[in-house]
């Protein structure tokens, strides 16, 4: 554990411990009106002053300077990269441990710094978002306040993927957009920074029912212009030392990190195929493909000022993502799945129906129960067992197997699944993700010709996105004089 308080308060403990009066101290060399005012906090020692209290206290200088010997520091130093590795190969409790035993044990701001970002992050992979959200806010706040120290985009970037997470997509598009406004002022438009927030914009965008601008964002980062066939490290470096200049040491401490890391570090492939995956996913949704410009002169309009997006992509839109999802498959876990959902809907749309089923009823078969929960109660997630976002993702595939029964004309068998679909969907928290899962339920209740279950659909869609269907009022005669 780190030595209590500040310096005066170590040396004063430490010279009780040993039984020495100030003067005993001080000896030769100083006074013991010196030791006092170093006691009472009045004074700062000097290097060559803490070395000589050291050796007469049996002490190191690092202890007294910062209350941990150097054996100490070695052990938080080598648990902090631990716990690192623990979240890389995917286990956030384990990490998240560590983390806490060095923020708890340490006192070296730069170590605590990167620890609370450990915890931050295992935070998020344990689905404990709203936790992560406070600390991410934490260090944007200090990344802020000194950024001298540290630079404000890793947080700023985490916050915009956090918010979209639970459904908060005013912030997230916020985050993300000022985000690519301090790369783009760096000069910057390439490497997982700038990947990584336009991927989370993309999907934002289309969240909020935006296909005019996501068309256009995921052009401009599918098709880059003018990065040419430079290094991305040349990128980074160069926006290290576009932020040296203005004076932000920490970006440029941070991008200069970078540009020696990206030179043997896979995750910018990582992060490539984690873009391409969201593209996909976009364009099974509505917006046009990526390959095609924008047709000039259009007006979006509608809820948000932009154009709606149609519930399901084109059939060009769908070949275009199964060309995407092709560069994904070193994707694993969570995504892997998204994969495979995002691929077998792209195949009900070109039309290959039996391969889309044949797809989906093996993920359903190997990947979860196909029989529907008997329990109605809201799923919780647990640390380390985000059953909630599995079950979102079993109900998906469900809902996208219903479509390829009903592109086949069994409604019968596209009822079966459909049942099991809302049976599951039942024990899904209120929120966002639900709202999205209900409207496309009520959209294929529709063409089953089931529309009393689709309108009970549409209402609980409204009821998980926080609003309320307006309850019918009986007509007023005088309403005609207001």
């Amino acid at each position: 554990m780190p030595g209590p308080g500040n310096v005066g308060e170590r040396v004063r403990n430490l010279r009780l411990t040993r039984r020495l009066s100030q003067a005993q101290l001080a000896g030769h060399d100083l006074s013991d009106s010196y030791i006092s005012l170093i006691e009472s906090g009045k004074r700062t020692p000097t290097p060559t002053v803490l070395r000589m209290l050291a050796e007469r206290l049996g002490c190191t200088p690092e202890y007294l300077a910062e209350g941990v010997e150097p054996e100490q520091r070695a052990h938080l130093e080598v648990r902090e990269r631990h716990a690192h590795l623990a979240l890389l190969r995917g286990d956030p409790v384990t990490a998240e441990a560590g983390f806490d035993e060095v923020i708890a044990r340490s006192d070296d701001p730069d170590l605590t710094a990167r620890a609370r970002w450990g915890r931050a992050r295992a935070l998020e992979e344990l689905g404990r978002t709203d936790d992560a959200i406070a600390l991410f806010e934490e260090l944007r706040e200090q990344a802020e306040r000194d950024p001298g120290r540290a630079s404000w985009l890793p947080p700023v970037i985490a916050l915009a993927r956090c918010y979209h997470a639970v459904g908060d997509l005013g912030q997230a598009i916020a985050l993300g957009e000022r985000a690519v406004a301090r790369l783009h002022h760096l000069g910057l438009g390439v490497g997982e920074e700038y990947t990584e927030v336009g991927r989370i914009l993309l999907l934002a965008y289309v969240d909020r029912s935006d296909p005019a601008r996501a068309h256009d964002l995921g052009r401009r980062l599918l098709h880059p212009e003018g990065s040419g066939d430079e290094p991305t490290s040349v990128h980074y470096q160069r926006a290290s030392m576009r932020a040296l200049e203005e004076g932000t040491i920490g970006d440029s401490l941070y991008f200069a990190d970078q540009a020696l890391a990206v030179r043997t570090d896979t995750s910018p492939v990582q992060a490539r195929e984690r873009l391409a995956l969201a593209a996909a996913k976009a364009l099974l949704r509505g917006v046009m493909p990526f390959s095609a410009a924008a047709p000039s002169g259009a007006v979006p309009a509608g809820e948000y000022g932009f154009e709606r997006p149609r519930a399901e992509g084109s059939r060009e839109a769908a070949q275009e993502a199964l060309d995407l999802l092709q560069g994904t498959t070193n994707l694993d876990g969570a995504e892997a799945t998204e994969r495979t959902i995002a691929k077998a809907r792209a195949l009900v749309l070109i039309g290959e129906l039996d391969d889309a089923i044949a797809t989906l009823e093996q993920f359903l078969d190997t990947g979860m129960a196909l029989a529907p929960p008997t329990r109605t109660h809201p799923v919780t997630p647990q640390p380390g067992n985000d059953l909630a976002a599995r079950t979102q993702k079993t109900v998906l595939a469900r809902l996208v197997l219903a479509r390829a029964r009903v592109a086949q004309g069994d409604r019968m068998a596209a009822q079966v699944v459909l049942r099991a679909a809302s049976e599951q969907l039942a024990t899904l928290p209120m929120g966002r993700p639900a709202a999205h899962l209900l409207r496309e339920l009520g959209e294929l209740l529709e063409l089953v010709h089931d529309p009393e279950g689709a309108a009970t659909a549409y209402r609980k869609a409204l009821e998980a996105a926080g609003l309320r269907a307006a309850r019918p009022q009986a007509a007023n005669r005088d309403l005609g004089r207001v």
